[in-house]
């Protein structure tokens, strides 16, 4: 009986799947779409804050369907989802991403239930298989603020040459906007882009910290900020901040080496246990079945699961140094 609920909400999420792959917007009429909801926050910002005062305002969209997108607006978890998706610079779309999410944790319960007969166990399995695409954003976003903060000094550097040269704040930021490698080229870009539009350039700057959450980043911001709003020679400051970021490149490198064995041991000993559970399974089925259907092996089993994750954390905690 259980089988046959969980086979027809698989086959309920596959139908849902599909009737949004055939019924999503164009590409031209989510941009007139998008155009006439700006319009739309526009006028409305400027009915409140008074005929006086100019407001720029920026609706993102979390889903192309106007009833789910007003649902996710209130949901906090959707915005978290939506910043994680930008800082990967993914395709991704909340509304997509959750419904991915939601699909693959019943495929993972199903699978699980059918390996492991119990409504506890497959649990893990089924979490596991939602956090994927979840993990695998995250994963970019490692990969992408590493690239960025590998190539901000030389941005730092061609903006203090800029500098020197006569050229604005605003014409070095163009500068780095054009000449740097990605992901340093987009970030700068789009913030010359917001400035263009009219956006307060303290404004553009605290939104360039918020998508780069980087602490080297977060120097570069602020010792522009304060220049702006005290003067001072900017071109010392900033030559001083790539000499402080490019020391603590260097520091962490250093500490990356050194915890190198490490990281690898705490991925060995929490990935080992689980991949000779399955290894053992398919030699021969009767050797871990005692782990599954004896109280007493699944209580092992529970023991385990909760060592191997105190041990992770331990080693994590250990591997962790801050520069």
């Amino acid at each position: 009986m259980f089988l046959m609920v969980l086979v027809f909400l698989l086959l309920l999420l596959l139908s849902f799947a599909v009737i949004l792959l055939m019924t999503r917007q164009t590409a031209a009429e989510r941009t007139i779409e998008g155009r006439i909801a700006n319009l739309h926050n526009s006028q409305k910002a400027r009915s409140v804050a008074g005929p006086e005062t100019a407001a720029i305002v920026k609706y993102n969209r979390l889903s192309q369907f106007i009833w789910l997108d007003q649902v996710l607006q209130r949901w906090p978890l959707a915005h978290h989802l939506r910043l994680l998706i930008a800082q990967a610079e993914s395709s991704w779309s909340v509304a997509g991403m959750l419904s991915g999410m939601g699909l693959l944790a019943a495929l993972g319960y199903g699978i699980g239930y059918y390996e492991l007969p119990s409504a506890l166990l497959p649990l893990p399995v089924a979490l596991v298989a939602a956090a994927a695409p979840y993990l695998l954003l995250r994963y970019r976003r490692a990969q992408r603020l590493k690239n960025f903060n590998r190539h901000l000094p030389e941005a730092i550097d061609l903006m203090s040459r800029a500098l020197r040269a006569g050229h604005s704040l605003t014409a070095a930021i163009e500068i780095v906007g054009e000449e740097c490698p990605e992901p340093v080229r987009t970030e700068f870009g789009e913030v010359y882009r917001q400035q263009n539009f009219g956006l307060p350039a303290r404004e553009a700057l605290v939104q360039l910290a918020r998508r780069i959450p980087l602490t080297e980043l977060n120097f570069v911001v602020t010792a522009m900020l304060l220049q702006k709003e005290t003067g001072g020679n900017l071109v010392e400051v900033l030559d001083r901040t790539t000499a402080v970021i490019r020391e603590r490149l260097r520091i962490e490198g250093e500490i990356r080496i050194y915890t190198a064995q490490g990281r690898l041991t705490g991925w060995i000993l929490s990935l080992l246990p689980i991949a000779m559970f399955f290894l053992l399974s398919l030699a021969n089925r009767g050797y871990t079945r005692v782990l599954i259907e004896d109280p007493t092996g699944r209580k092992l089993v529970y023991t385990g699961l909760g060592l191997m994750v105190l041990g992770a954390l331990a080693i994590r905690k250990i591997v962790n140094v801050k520069v």
